[in-house]
């Protein structure tokens, strides 16, 4: 069977930065449904597309064509009493930025996650960009097993059971609690949302 539209994907996969660092390398294969879904980036899908199990490749994405350029207008301090305590550098919390100018008027707001990048005495300094906006960054991918999707899978846009390609952080808000809980040192407490 070959990669198409409509085939769930099992994808074994190194993700580096272009230094060849690596970011990550889970031990379990990535599972994504192909064909326009979102489930992993463009330039991988068109790639992969036609493949058969045991292929692999590397390739390069620019930060245009993975998690986007790094934007400083993502950056917000906020006032330390807003944050429960104890307070870290590294925890992540769920917030709308605060938009002064209208220039996103019909576009609806999708919350983001910010991570906190520094702790005052009085202030907090949190980080809306993802942790790899900017980079670039290289792949090495091998098909492990391709399978047809079932109506379920194609009507949902995702295999069954299958985790987000989000590299540390979710990239669905419908589907990030357990993954948001976990990225945030308190899990016992629900999360502050910013305005």
């Amino acid at each position: 069977m070959k990669i198409e539209k409509n085939t769930v994907v099992s994808l074994r996969y190194k993700l580096t930065d272009a230094q060849n660092n690596i970011i990550e390398e889970p031990d379990s294969p990535m599972v994504y449904l192909h064909g326009g879904y979102e489930g992993t980036f463009p330039k991988i899908e068109t790639l992969l597309d036609g493949q058969d199990v045991g292929y692999e490749a590397s390739i390069q994405l620019e930060p245009s064509e993975a998690f986007g350029e790094y934007d400083p207008e993502l950056l917000k301090i906020e006032p330390r009493a807003r944050f429960p305590e104890p307070l870290e550098v590294g925890m992540q919390f769920e917030g709308i930025p605060d938009e002064e100018g209208e220039d996103s008027g019909d576009e609806e707001e999708e919350p983001l996650i910010y991570t906190v990048t520094d702790v005052a005495d009085s202030q907090v300094v949190l980080d809306g960009n993802h942790p790899l906006a900017g980079m670039a960054l290289r792949f090495w991918v091998q098909v492990e097993d391709i399978r047809t999707a079932t109506d379920e899978e194609i009507e949902n846009r995702h295999p069954v059971g299958a985790e987000a390609f989000a590299f540390g952080m979710p990239d669905d808000l419908d589907d990030a609690e357990d993954d948001f809980t976990s990225a945030v040192s308190n899990p016992g407490s629900s999360s502050p949302t910013l305005h």
